[in-house]
């Protein structure tokens, strides 16, 4: 019992000891860090005010003013640190081996958000656009930091990484995608009067745009058929749909008005043996 108690004591002792000898420089300490976080709340506050006043991403905005808040708050615990006389070159040394360490395994995710600064600052595409990358399409849904998000017809949803869409070919349609079609009709047919027919029948269609005039004429000349071409703009959300129907109504139109739609043929001739 003696033994704890004494054990007690020299605790006691120091502690009164440290308090005694140390006391200023931890209230000190305290106020600095105090007066740091304070400090960095009110420059997040400030900075997030100037960027909206002028327009600046909110993404981007909001992640600069959370670095600078971070970072200033950080520097008043170092020095809160070295006020109660605690050395800071060790924590220095470690946090720069630990950086260095995350920043080789992680890579792949620095360069997201490099590239994802970059598409902020640079803006070639916002929400509501319609990009093509690869073999992938959609409608940005949001504009991330790290990703992109795309939705396409089907309500998928598409995450594409931003060195993607940094490095890659990226197709920007806007609110739009265009349909390439084609359809034969006989050699025997008019194709002014076909042209006319068709144009008619895009004409009809409220989501066919009126921005991008449709475009009709002869594409080439088939082996059955004179082939024409059909370009023409759609919401991207309402991409296959529309073509759907466009197709359906334009066989239609073209059976109503009996311009013939030929389907391939061959002729065969079997000649006789030579005598």
């Amino acid at each position: 019992m003696d033994k704890e108690l004494q054990t007690l004591q020299k605790f006691y002792n120091i502690a009164i000891e440290f308090l005694t000898n140390y006391s200023f420089q931890l209230i000190g300490a305290l106020i600095i860090v105090i007066i740091g976080w304070f400090a960095a709340k009110y420059t997040y506050t400030l900075l997030m005010r100037l960027f909206e006043s002028h327009h600046f991403d909110m993404t981007l905005s909001k992640f600069v003013a959370s670095v600078v808040k971070m970072l200033i708050f950080a520097a008043m615990i170092i020095i809160a640190l070295g006020k109660v006389g605690i050395s800071i070159a060790p924590f220095v040394a470690a946090i720069g081996a630990v950086s260095l360490t995350a920043g080789l395994a992680l890579q792949g995710s620095v360069s997201n958000y490099a590239a994802g600064v970059l598409l902020i600052i640079s803006r070639p595409f916002k929400v509501g656009d319609t990009l093509s990358i690869g073999s992938f399409y959609g409608v940005v849904e949001e504009i991330k930091l790290s990703y992109t998000v795309l939705r396409n017809e089907d309500e998928e949803l598409i995450t594409i990484p931003n060195k993607k869409m940094i490095g890659d070919v990226l197709v920007n349609s806007f609110e739009f995608r265009i349909v390439e079609s084609s359809i034969g009709v006989a050699y025997e047919e008019d194709p002014t009067k076909a042209i006319a027919l068709i144009k008619e029948v895009l004409s009809g269609f409220k989501e066919v745009s009126n921005t991008h005039k449709p475009v009709v004429g002869i594409a080439k000349f088939g082996d059955s058929s004179i082939e024409l071409g059909l370009r023409y703009w759609v919401p991207t959300k309402s991409y296959f749909k529309t073509q759907f129907e466009v197709n359906l109504a334009l066989y239609n139109t073209l059976h109503v008005n009996h311009i013939t739609i030929p389907y391939p043929q061959r002729e065969v001739r079997i000649l006789g043996e030579k005598v």
